[in-house]
C-alpha cells in the first residue's frame, strides 16, 4: 500500500487528504521509504531531510484536519532541484567549487512559494555542475540514471528532478530551464515537464545563463503541472524580469479540449534529424490531436538551426557562472564545463551584440508564426535516452549536447512556454516525448493542449521498472 500512495498525483493526494483516507504525514512516510531504498540506485537526491518533511508534513495534516489548507497542494511532496535557494539546505550547484560553509539562510523565489503554499519540500534533486549540460553527472554527486533503464541517463540538467518523479520518489519537483533542461529530461523519463514563458516564474538570483533561463514545475500528469505552476507563478519583487503578476487558474481549461484549435505539426523543425522510433511516435500523436478535433497542419516555422547563435549566449553563461572563480577552483571544474567556459571567455563583443540582434528576429519570426498557429507541435527530442556518463550518443562521437537537442534551445532564445509530456515508447522500452511550444505567455493554451492528449493516452500512467 505504501508504494501505491508514491504514484499518486498531487490532485489525488489532496482528495485523500480532503476526505481524510490519507494524511500528509503518512504520504511523507512512504515516500521517505521509498528514497531510502531506490535512490542510492537511481541517485535523484544529493539531499534529503527526514526530519523537516516530517515536520512539514505534520503541519500539512493539522491545516487539512482543520479545513483550512493552504493551496491546492498543500501537503504534497515536492523537491527543489540543487541549483536553487533553499534556507537550511546547502545549494552546491553539483559543483565541488562551491563553498558549503555559508550561512544558506534565504530561500529562493520559487522555494518560498512552495512553502507558503503548504507543499512539504523532500530534499534537493542532483544537477551536472552549474546545469551546464543536457545530462546529469557532476564531479560532486556523480552520475544520475534513468529509472526506465539504470545504464541510460535520464537527461538534464534537471535529471535529478526527472527521475525523483518518474521513480516515485516524489509528487512536484522543481526544474530549471536554460536550453532544454527541463523537457530533455522529461522526454527520456516520460514525465511531464514545462518550461513557462519567460518571467512568468520569478528567479532570484538570476541565473548565469541570463534570459534564456527559465524555472518549471515537473510532474507525472498534466494537472499536476498546472496545479504547481499556480504557485510558482506568484510575484516576487526579487526579480526585476518578473512578469506582472497575473490571477490565473491554469487548470479552468484543462477540460477544453483541442477543438478548432490550429497546430502546426513540424516532424524536423526544417533541419534536424530524428530517431525514427521518435519520428513515428509523435506522428501517431499528431493524427490523434487532429481526431479530437485540432486542425493540423504539417510545417516548419520558418527558421534554420540556431544553434550557434544558442551557442553564443550559453557559452557567455558559462564564463558567467565561473569568472569570479579561483584558478584554484576552476580546476575543481567539469573538464566540459572548464572548456565551455574558456569558450565563452574568448568570444567577442561584437559577436555577442550580432547574437542578440539575431535572437530579436528569431523571436520576431515566432511571434508572426503563432498568428497563423496557435500551437507548434515537435518530438521533444531527436534520440532516444542513452549511456549515462556521456555528453551524446556514442555514435555522435564527442558532440557538444545541443547535437541531439534541436528542437529544444530555439524555444529558450525565443523565451516561449514549451512542454514535454509522454507519447509512446520504444521498442527497447525507453520513454519517447513530445513537445507543444505556444505563443509568449500561453502556458493556458500549451496545458489545455496537452491535457486534451493525456486525456486521450495512457502512457502517463506507465512507471518504470525500478522496483522489478
Amino acid at each position: 500500500m505504501s508504494e501505491d500512495i508514491c504514484y499518486l498525483s498531487a490532485a489525488e493526494l489532496a482528495a485523500s487528504y480532503r476526505a481524510g483516507t490519507l494524511s500528509p504525514a503518512e504520504a511523507a512516510a512512504a515516500l521517505l521509504k521509498r528514497i531510502d531504498r531506490i535512490n542510492p540506485t537511481v541517485n535523484a537526491y544529493i539531499l534529503v531531510d527526514h526530519e523537516a518533511a516530517m515536520r512539514d508534513a505534520r503541519a500539512s495534516e493539522a491545516r487539512w484536519k482543520a479545513g483550512k489548507p493552504l493551496s491546492p497542494i498543500d501537503g504534497v511532496p515536492a523537491s527543489i532541484k540543487d541549483i536553487i535557494l533553499t534556507k537550511g539546505w546547502p545549494t552546491l550547484r553539483g559543483s565541488k567549487a562551491v563553498d558549503p560553509d555559508q550561512p544558506w539562510d534565504v530561500d529562493a523565489p520559487v522555494t518560498a512559494r512552495l512553502r507558503e503554499a503548504g507543499c512539504i519540500l523532500l530534499g534537493k534533486t542532483t544537477t551536472p555542475e552549474f546545469g551546464w549540460k543536457g545530462v546529469t553527472d557532476s564531479p560532486l554527486t556523480g552520475i544520475t540514471r534513468n529509472p526506465w533503464d539504470l545504464d541510460k541517463t535520464p537527461g538534464g540538467s534537471s535529471g535529478g528532478a526527472s527521475a525523483q518523479v518518474a521513480a516515485g520518489l516524489g509528487v512536484l519537483a522543481v526544474g530549471t530551464d536554460g536550453g532544454g533542461s527541463i523537457r530533455i529530461p522529461a522526454g527520456f523519463t516520460g514525465i511531464v515537464g514545462l518550461k513557462p514563458s519567460f518571467g512568468r516564474v520569478p528567479a532570484a538570483p538570476l541565473s548565469p545563463f541570463g534570459t534564456v533561463a527559465h524555472l518549471g514545475p515537473m510532474t507525472r500528469t498534466v494537472r499536476d503541472c498546472a496545479l504547481m505552476l499556480q504557485e510558482m507563478a506568484k510575484p516576487d519583487a526579487r526579480d526585476w524580469f518578473s512578469l506582472p503578476y497575473q490571477d490565473i487558474d491554469y487548470t479552468a481549461s484543462l477540460g477544453a479540449g483541442v477543438k478548432g484549435l490550429k497546430i502546426a505539426f513540424s516532424p524536423t523543425l526544417g533541419f534536424a534529424k530524428v530517431d525514427p522510433e521518435i519520428a513515428a511516435a509523435v506522428a501517431t500523436a499528431a493524427k490523434l490531436f487532429a481526431e479530437l478535433g485540432a486542425q493540423v497542419e504539417e510545417t516548419d516555422p520558418g527558421f534554420s538551426d540556431p544553434v550557434e547563435l544558442f551557442h553564443i549566449h550559453w557559452f557567455s553563461g558559462a564564463y558567467n557562472a565561473a569568472m569570479s572563480l579561483s584558478d584554484e577552483k576552476l580546476a575543481l571544474l567539469d573538464p566540459g564545463l572548464l572548456r565551455t567556459y574558456q569558450d565563452g571567455a574568448a568570444i567577442p563583443l561584437k559577436t555577442y551584440l550580432q547574437a542578440a540582434t539575431a535572437r530579436s528576429a528569431l523571436g520576431v519570426t515566432m511571434k508572426q508564426f503563432h498568428e497563423r498557429y496557435d500551437l507548434l507541435l515537435t518530438p521533444s527530442l531527436a534520440v532516444l535516452p542513452f549511456e549515462a556518463g556521456r555528453l551524446a550518443p556514442a555514435e555522435m562521437g564527442n558532440s557538444y549536447w545541443t547535437a541531439w537537442t534541436p528542437f529544444t534551445y530555439p524555444f529558450n532564445l525565443t523565451q516561449q512556454p514549451a512542454i514535454s509530456i509522454p507519447c509512446g515508447f520504444s521498442q527497447s522500452g525507453l520513454p519517447i516525448g513530445l513537445q507543444l511550444v505556444g505563443p509568449m505567455h500561453r502556458e493556458d493554451l500549451v496545458l489545455r493542449a496537452a491535457a486534451a492528449y493525456e486525456a486521450a493516452t495512457d502512457w502517463h500512467r506507465k512507471h518504470p521498472p525500478i522496483d522489478s
